[in-house]
């Protein structure tokens, strides 16, 4: 079958690129994909995490497949818990994080997996996985940007005897060149395909789970077994430039922030300034002012369940308002993206957070560390809603231009992504760049006051935007700091693609 995909690996695109050729559809080519992003960007995806599928079938109606984590049913006493915080130190930036068994949350890729593949799926699942049990068993080499993650994030490893025994070489994490073989993650593999989602979450693997999280953990036996995938209503932004924009709704945050960003874009009159002027930053500066101002008024509110109702609400209103007169003015992730020849769309984001440091034993699989997650854990560490469907900024979206093309696009880079993606759409939209240039374009984000500014932008419109933020983090280049936004189109007569550079973004397209 015909198609395209652009996702963060070389190995991850091919999978997709294989079951396209083999004649899967859209959902089989970013299962395959999903599964070999598990073995050959282990730092960003794993079995062990959560994640978000935008699916838009040709035969029928957009709906996400929302496999994001869950908080354990009971919490444990903040001193009986294993908790530790690390750092991960991104060169130009540090993050922390905590890891350890009580920052695992209840992992749904696996139940997910198969629930997509039950409802949309077209080839058996042992094929879908067959790619992916290759990598795994007879070793992938270790690319440059897979190398500098391990770095990045190199003291959840090191600090883990099990990990080490996976992912060690010689004592030290894998360095770009190096064979990473993960046999005991083929035989995870392998067996999933044959017996089911219940070996995860109910068998051998579950009582491996429950039993280790005794010491330090939260999650018991019926966190695991009764662990739902929950299917919603995309959030429809309908008009933004006589463009339709489908993404992910509530309880994730992303889909929304991005939404509310370009509400507020449209309050500005005329015509963008140029890119990369100071007209074009300052606008994207306040929007992003405002959109961080109004982000925890926001997820507030997300319990309502109702995205549409936010964005039509004096909530925008408000900040409109606010707009008017003005002068012109890092967790780990990873997304994939695949259309097919007959029309059906796939829009997939999976993380792992950092990873909690934890092995289930003889898996290979690392569990996430999502509860030791600030951006998730607003509120405070160990004060989340116990038995609830965690927030995200993963934001897998569908683009409808006017003229009748279509893009998918997605991110990872924890609260970057909202800048992020915001800002490949508007490139797409707004200054009508094709799908290389706008993934490549250089970015800006602003949080808590910082604003970061990546390698690209004319350094005498960086020194006039002082008087726009003050405190100014400029980086050299592109960094996967900036988000990873992997995009594909269709004009209706050929596929286009980009992988984003920032995080070893490929893309294939098959049969044209």
């Amino acid at each position: 079958m015909s198609g395209v995909v652009a996702a963060g690996h070389e190995l991850t695109a091919r999978a997709a690129e294989i079951i396209l050729r083999e004649g899967g559809n859209a959902f089989d080519a970013a299962l395959g994909a999903l599964a070999a992003a598990c073995v050959v960007e282990p730092v960003l995806a794993s079995l062990g995490g959560g994640a978000f599928l935008l699916a838009q079938p040709a035969d029928g109606s957009a709906r996400v497949y929302d496999c994001f984590v869950q908080t354990p049913i009971r919490r444990r006493a903040v001193s009986e818990t294993d908790f530790r915080p690390i750092i991960a130190d991104f060169g130009s930036a540090e993050q922390e994080f905590h890891v350890g068994n009580g920052s695992i949350a209840t992992p749904g890729v696996v139940r997910g997996l198969f629930a997509v593949h039950r409802d949309l799926g077209r080839m058996p699942l042992p094929e879908l996985m067959q790619p992916a049990l290759q990598y795994a068993a007879e070793g992938v080499i270790v690319n440059n940007f897979q190398a500098y993650i391990f770095s990045i994030i190199s003291a959840i490893y090191t600090t883990s005897s099990s990990a080490m025994a996976i992912y060690g070489k010689s004592g030290r994490l894998p360095r770009e060149g190096d064979t990473l073989r993960q046999p005991e993650l083929a035989d995870t593999l392998e067996t999933l395909a044959i017996e089911g989602e219940r070996l995860f979450y109910q068998g051998e693997i579950a009582r491996a789970i429950v039993t280790d999280q005794q010491s330090g953990g939260h999650l018991g036996a019926t966190d695991l077994s009764c662990y739902p995938v929950e299917v919603r209503r995309p959030l429809e932004l309908t008009d933004y430039r006589q463009a339709g924009i489908t993404t992910n709704p509530p309880p994730a945050s992303g889909g929304l922030l991005i939404a509310f960003g370009l509400r507020l874009l449209e309050s500005y009159a005329g015509a963008c300034p140029a890119f990369g002027s100071k007209g074009h930053l300052q606008r994207l500066i306040r929007v992003f002012e405002l959109t961080e101002e109004a982000r925890l008024q926001i997820q507030a509110r997300l319990p309502e369940q109702d995205g549409q109702g936010l964005l039509h609400s004096g909530l925008v209103a408000e900040y409109r308002d606010r707009i008017a007169g003005q002068p012109p003015a890092r967790r780990g992730t990873t997304h994939i993206s695949v259309m097919d020849g007959e029309g059906n769309v796939a829009a997939l984001s999976t993380s792992n957070g950092e990873g909690s440091g934890y092995m289930v034993p003889g898996t290979g699989v690392m569990l996430n560390n999502m509860l030791g997650e600030a951006d998730l854990n607003t509120g405070g560490f160990h004060q989340w809603a116990e038995n609830t469907r965690m927030t995200s900024m993963m934001a897998p979206s569908i683009i409808r231009f006017p003229d009748g093309r279509l893009a998918t696009l997605g991110s990872g880079g924890s609260n970057r992504i909202r800048t992020a993606m915001l800002q490949v759409i508007f490139n797409l939209l707004d200054f009508g760049m094709g799908v290389d240039e706008a993934v490549n374009a250089p970015r800006i984000h602003l949080e808590q006051g910082v604003l970061s500014i990546e390698g690209g932008f004319d350094t005498r419109v960086i020194e006039a935007l002082s008087d726009s933020c003050r405190q100014q983090d400029v980086w050299d280049s592109i960094n996967l700091f900036f988000g990873g936004v992997h995009t594909v189109l269709n004009d209706g007569n050929r596929f286009y693609g980009a992988g984003d550079p920032r995080r070893g973004g490929v893309c294939r397209i098959v049969g044209q």
